[in-house]
């Protein structure tokens, strides 16, 4: 049996996603998602998907590129993940490989990857001299039998939204976005300055549901939102959650995402999913407010290249 590497095709959607959802069933992924991300990356990214294959069956899976919307140059990242039936045969090691590889004559300085809080997952990144950095906490809340808060009503002078309503001209959910994803904890630290790539990668994303997406107005302007992903079946995630500066400790983002999730389970989702830095403390006592509870545990980790 040999395991080889090779760039994503078109052919692959359907099998990259059992891969990965099998391997990371805490995200919100499909095939029209994964197509589009490949599509629609900006030419500075260096974007790539990378498979793993065995026998001709996909086992393994990796996202690859440079983080090129950072303040500080030559960050990248490699997420490779393997299904869980086959594991042990090498593919995880040679997405790796091959990635660090490629990113090196990119002129990547330092990779980033993610990786599972598990014993032998640890051990695959450390060996291959890679350190812990942080980590985070995958959670879950089981929309169709747990219970949310009740809705809020907005305060006076507050307004619930939903994205949809900014069809025709979003730019300022991109500057509310912006200024709270500035705000984000993070070993590469993102700096959302173009409109354009915004509307491509973010905005006319397929995950991206427009009517879920729950937008906190006060005097005609977007203060706070909470960002909806879906696979358009059963699975919803919190894309991000944040409030502008000038409004925070206000509960608005509360307001939003309660909103937003109500909307998901009258829509017929069954499972939530969101994402905390594991020392985001406020963050993780807000979304046990909403029932959320801790799934799942990623490191992640980091290898200077050259």
């Amino acid at each position: 049996m040999t395991v080889l590497v090779r760039d994503f095709l078109p052919a692959d959607a359907e099998a990259w996603v059992q891969v990965r959802r099998a391997a990371l069933p805490y995200m919100v992924t499909t095939p029209e998602q994964v197509a589009f991300d490949l599509a629609s990356a900006h030419p500075d990214k260096r974007y790539r998907l990378l498979v793993a294959e065995e026998d001709g069956a996909l086992i393994g899976t990796a996202q690859v590129g440079l983080v090129h919307d950072s303040p500080e140059p030559g960050q990248a990242f490699c997420n490779p993940y393997t299904h869980p039936d086959r594991t042990g045969h090498g593919a995880g090691g040679l997405l790796l490989s091959t990635a660090e590889e490629y990113l090196a004559r990119e002129g990547a300085l330092a990779l980033y990857t993610w990786v599972l809080d598990t014993p032998s997952n640890r051990a695959f990144a450390e060996k291959r001299g890679y350190a812990p950095s942080r980590s985070a906490h995958f959670l879950h809340l089981d929309l169709a039998n747990g219970s949310l808060p009740p809705r809020q009503e907005p305060p006076a002078g507050v307004e619930l939204r939903t994205a949809a309503d900014f069809a025709d001209d979003p730019r300022q959910l991109f500057e509310a976005d912006a200024e709270t994803t500035a705000d984000e904890p993070s070993d590469t630290p993102a700096e959302l300055s173009d409109y354009e790539d915004w509307l491509n990668q973010t905005w006319r994303h397929p995950g991206l549901d427009h009517e879920l997406t729950s937008v906190v107005v006060v005097d005609g302007k977007v203060v706070a939102f909470s960002a909806a992903q879906t696979d358009g079946l059963t699975r919803y995630m919190s894309g991000m959650t944040g409030t502008r500066r000038a409004y925070r400790n206000r509960g608005l983002a509360r307001l939003a995402k309660n909103d937003s999730l109500h909307r998901a389970r009258a829509a017929g989702y069954t499972d939530a999913y969101t994402g905390n830095d594991a020392d985001n403390g406020p963050m993780l006592a807000v979304n046990r407010w909403f029932g959320y509870e801790i799934c799942a545990t990623e490191v992640r980790y980091v290898r200077k290249l050259g």
